[in-house]
């Protein structure tokens, strides 16, 4: 039995998003005839709540992919696998830029699995010139007051000058 997936997600906090961000959505869409990117009420890998609320977060990431078809951004809490089932979405997409993305994201799709076994896990490679790109990295620059308009879209830029200023 052969089983098109016809809606994927692109999840994760998008504190802020980014230009490798962005690519793996492209690289979704092209994939699928539907996405989601659904950003995370997350209170961040390392612990702490996230620079952007949630809101802030949405608004940024839909100015930023607002000229892709196909595409929407929805914010989620809860378990990704429960979001995934509401909005009927099949597959699961992660960008993969270094070993480290790879063992965290394997542990992940490993318990994704578990939840919900009909929901795929799939990875595309960082574009070579997105691979050092993180929200992290992108937040730091900001604070010391860095040019970060290499690495994330003018509206992000924007917004980090206001919340760094």
């Amino acid at each position: 039995m052969q089983t098109v997936i016809e809606h994927a997600l692109v999840p994760g906090t998008f504190d802020p998003i980014t230009f490798g961000h962005i690519d793996v959505v492209t690289r979704a869409r092209r994939l699928f005839p539907r996405v989601t990117v659904a950003v995370a009420a997350s209170i961040g890998k390392n612990g702490s709540g996230p620079t952007f609320s949630l809101e802030e977060r949405v608004e940024l990431a839909r100015e930023a992919l607002g000229d892709l078809d196909g595409v929407e951004v929805r914010p989620f809490r809860g378990l990704l696998v429960d979001f995934a089932r509401e909005e009927g979405a099949g597959a699961l997409v992660k960008g993969l830029r270094a070993m480290t993305d790879f063992e965290y994201e394997l542990q992940q799709a490993d318990l994704n699995y578990r939840l919900d076994s009909d929901l795929e896990s799939i990875f595309v490679m960082s574009a070579p010139q997105y691979g050092y790109i993180s929200s992290s990295v992108v937040r730091q620059i900001a604070s010391f007051g860095g040019d970060v308009s290499t690495l994330v879209p003018a509206n992000v830029v924007a917004a980090l000058r206001e919340h760094y200023k």
